[in-house]
């Protein structure tokens, strides 16, 4: 058993349903599922500012976006100065790629990303139904993208994706996982974060049958994989009432690690909690 501890660090008002998010010079870069833009809040001076990903229809809110149009945003990664943040894919307007400086201050490209989703769903014998990207991590040289397997088929798997680009010249591996469960519903991917050669994950527990429908929320585990041997080393319980979808690495020891994490509350409320899970690293 890993000895952790959880606790509330603050509140974030401004910002519902978060999805993802990444700490980088004592700011928080943190994405919606039901949003067309990046947050950023400033730790210290507690500013939130907001830069837009996607170029929306004037019609269209920025923010609290109706479920059937919404870009899902549910995976944000970093590499070195460089954001990228992934639609779900659950749906067919859930599916861009939006690259985003975060030195700059600044969106670079947008990619459509729906070639890349049907290799995916293809190589890995999921169906459009069973297929929903909650986790992503990028190495500098290969992609991890993690589909949530909280569709009838309970899919938890891991896509490895080499190659020039992600839209034409792609590799892909896939390695399919069976998590623990909590009231025998298995959990599910939500989240990762590289660190070293290791990835840790958070897996939640809803109880749904539908990428697309929520459901009663009874945990979040931790886990940590191993990127050698595409191994899980461990998974931890650490609640009982929290959907925590997004995780960060924020301070890190010899002895320890510590998290940020965000939780989607499946509301409108546009107020966001930032927990802190410190974990003993051996």
């Amino acid at each position: 058993m890993k000895k952790f501890t959880l606790e509330i660090l603050f509140q974030i008002i401004g910002i519902g349903s978060a999805s993802g998010l990444v700490y980088k010079d004592n700011s928080l870069f943190i994405i919606s599922d039901n949003a067309s833009v990046l947050y950023e809040y400033n730790i210290e001076s507690k500013k939130l500012d907001q830069h837009k990903l996607l170029e929306n229809n004037p019609e269209i809110p920025t923010e609290n976006i109706p479920k059937k149009i919404k870009p899902d945003f549910e995976a944000i990664t970093s590499f070195g100065e460089d954001c990228y943040i992934f639609g779900s894919g659950s749906t067919e307007n859930r599916q861009k790629m939006v690259y985003f400086d975060s030195s700059q201050k600044q969106k670079v490209s947008e990619t459509d990303v729906s070639a890349l989703y049907q290799v995916m769903q293809s190589f890995g014998e999921i169906s459009a139904e069973d297929f929903n990207i909650e986790g992503a991590v990028y190495t500098g040289e290969n992609w991890f993208l993690f589909n949530r397997g909280n569709g009838k088929s309970s899919k938890n798997g891991i896509f490895t994706i080499g190659g020039k680009n992600l839209s034409e010249e792609f590799s892909v591996l896939y390695n399919s996982y069976k998590l623990p469960k909590i009231k025998k519903v298995q959990s599910s991917f939500t989240d990762a974060v590289r660190v070293d050669n290791k990835i840790y994950f958070l897996a939640t527990v809803e109880d749904t049958k539908s990428t697309y429908e929520d459901g009663a929320v009874l945990g979040t585990f931790i886990g940590r994989l191993d990127i050698e041997k595409m191994k899980i080393d461990f998974t931890e319980k650490i609640s009982d009432s929290h959907k925590f979808e997004g995780i960060t690495v924020y301070k890190e020891s010899a002895k320890e690690i510590e998290f940020l994490l965000c939780e989607d509350k499946d509301n409108a409320d546009l107020k966001s909690d930032i927990f802190r899970l410190t974990l003993e690293k051996k």
